[in-house]
């Protein structure tokens, strides 16, 4: 009972600190965070048990449910006589200038190169050069960074209808707006 507690009592003040000072949090469990690093809805268990193995470069963004996973467990199945109870860890380097989209699940010895951006629900399971859009499972590249500026200039000027370049228009159309008089 009384573990029990302690358990509870620590997993929850993790989530506050976490909550409280994401940056902090990170650098306390020995994640190497560069400036301008900010972390959207960040939870305690983003980080795997190794988290003194990533390195996340200059202004990152890292958006809800992003997992850095160090380790892999899976070669704790295969017998002694074959590797020993091996257990597969490695570094996470992320650059600098990097988008991580939301639930992205990243591997242990990956790295991401500099301007670059991940899509939500990829798992990064080998590296991603620098400038480029990558997504999917596993994540591939699916265009350049210049290419992607090119989609969204066309955006702004209005040429792709499948989304919208007046925000203001798009934020008029929310029915639970308040209208302010």
């Amino acid at each position: 009972m009384k573990l029990n507690l302690r358990k509870i009592l620590t997993g929850l003040i993790s989530k506050i600190q976490c909550r409280i000072s994401p940056i902090r949090y990170a650098i306390k469990l020995g994640v190497k965070v560069g400036e301008g690093t900010k972390f959207y809805a960040p939870s305690p268990d983003m980080f795997s048990t190794e988290s003194w193995l990533i390195s996340l470069g200059k202004n990152c963004h890292i958006a809800y449910g992003v997992r850095f996973l160090t380790h892999d467990g899976g070669s704790l199945v295969v017998s002694n006589e074959e590797c020993d109870s091996f257990v597969i860890c490695g570094k996470i380097n992320v650059g600098n200038n990097v988008y991580i989209g939301e639930r992205t699940t990243i591997l242990p010895g990956v790295k991401i190169g500099d301007n670059s951006i991940i899509g939500c629900g990829s798992v990064v399971t080998k590296d991603i050069p620098s400038n480029v859009i990558a997504a999917g499972v596993p994540c591939k590249v699916i265009r350049s960074r210049e290419e992607y500026i090119k989609k969204i200039k066309e955006i702004m000027a209005g040429n792709n209808p499948r989304y919208f370049s007046n925000l203001e228009y798009m934020h008029s159309l929310n029915p639970n707006r308040k209208i302010l008089k």
